[in-house]
């Protein structure tokens, strides 16, 4: 079993593992931290690709995937940390089984090891009273009865603790995508045993029948000692909001007690976003409306479609713009290459790629090689 000596800074780490358990850029990841994300049935697979995407922001970081079935094998001392990224909490717990569940928790105990939960990964740690879940952190759920809230763009607050460990958002209005996510506060009523480190702002109930009041001011973002090691959970989705998906690889380092660092700028720009946008039955048609336009309009309407879905940061339409790297039009072509360096949509390196090797018109063949050089890290 490899160990991680911590002085100041990070020192030396070694491990072994197999070549399917290594990131899929093949690195050596030597003196690296090593991160498995939770890919079971239960986790979205666009949560897994967009957090497996926003790790690899930081170059000491050496992610890949993990499965129920590697962690009772035993492998899960190759990992510093674990991801448990959205979908259904109750589903990633049915797929972890029992053996995998204290598997997980024999894991989180040790130094410097870490397990995080990102929106259903956060519901999955919570010790909500009659929910099935890990029952790790100190934090429950509430309003359980209406979890199905609602999605968006939220506003949340950082205090002092959260600013010391985010410094690059003091002083900015924040926001982060959320679906449906936990809103957390203290098992015991009387005393908070986790660390808090941000608040929700918003006040989400836009779906019919959710009442109001219920999200300001609870738990958004926690860590908490366990063992020896750490739990930390966000209820919004940093992975899937542009100039704030740096903030992942930034919870594992801080959840682990490794050094913080300094991301490139063009990552980091909480500004991109300054007012909450959520969906409520009228803005889910107009989506609907300009999804629908994207295959069935003309050229002028896609592109005024594809700027109109970019506007209310709808999450499923920063994927819709790959399939119009392929379109007929070289003008839709380049509106959505644009859009997709402006999402910061690393995946789409591969399209963008093979959109580039069959372009003819030189405008869109600018527009793609500047998307390339911007989001390809290499």
């Amino acid at each position: 079993m490899k160990q991680l000596i911590l002085l100041i800074a990070l020192a030396s780490m070694f491990f072994s593992c197999s070549q399917a358990e290594l990131s899929d850029t093949e690195e050596n990841t030597e003196q690296k931290i090593v991160v498995g994300v939770f890919d079971g049935d239960g986790a979205s697979v666009t949560c897994v690709l967009e957090t497996m995407e926003a790790l690899k922001i930081d170059s000491g970081i050496a992610p890949s995937v993990i499965h129920a079935s590697d962690m009772v094998a035993g492998k899960l001392d190759a990992y510093d940390a674990i991801i448990f990224p959205g979908g259904s909490g109750s589903k990633e717990l049915n797929n972890l089984g029992k053996l995998a569940q204290e598997a997980v928790r024999s894991f989180a105990k040790q130094e410097n090891k870490a397990v995080i939960g990102i929106c259903a990964g956060g519901y999955l740690l919570s010790s909500t009273p009659t929910y099935p879940s890990l029952a790790m952190a100190s934090a429950k759920n509430i309003d359980r009865a209406h979890y199905a809230r609602g999605r968006g763009l939220v506003e949340f607050t950082l205090n002092e603790k959260g600013e010391e460990l985010f410094p690059e958002l003091v002083g900015q209005s924040l926001f982060l995508q959320y679906y449906d996510g936990p809103i957390l506060a203290p098992v015991d009523s009387l005393q908070m045993t986790y660390t808090e480190l941000g608040r929700y702002k918003t006040d989400i109930h836009p779906n019919v029948g959710i009442p109001s009041g219920i999200t300001p001011g609870k738990t958004f973002l926690l860590i908490e000692k366990y063992g020896k090691g750490a739990i930390s959970i966000v209820a919004g989705h940093p992975e899937a909001t542009p100039g704030m998906r740096w903030m992942v690889p930034r919870m594992v380092r801080f959840s682990t007690n490794n050094e913080r660092i300094s991301y490139d700028s063009k990552w980091v720009k909480p500004e991109l976003n300054d007012s909450a946008i959520l969906f409520d039955n009228a803005r889910k048609t107009y989506e609907k409306e300009n999804f629908w336009k994207l295959v069935e309009g003309s050229p002028e309407i896609q592109m005024e479609s594809m700027s109109n879905l970019y506007e209310i940061r709808s999450r499923p339409a920063v994927r819709w713009n790959i399939g119009l790297l392929r379109d007929s039009d070289a003008r839709v072509r380049k509106h959505a290459a644009f859009l997709l360096k402006e999402a910061e949509y690393t995946w789409a390196i591969a399209d963008l790629k093979a959109a580039l090797a069959v372009e003819k018109n030189m405008d869109t063949k600018t527009q793609l090689e500047e998307t390339i050089l911007f989001l390809d890290k290499k």
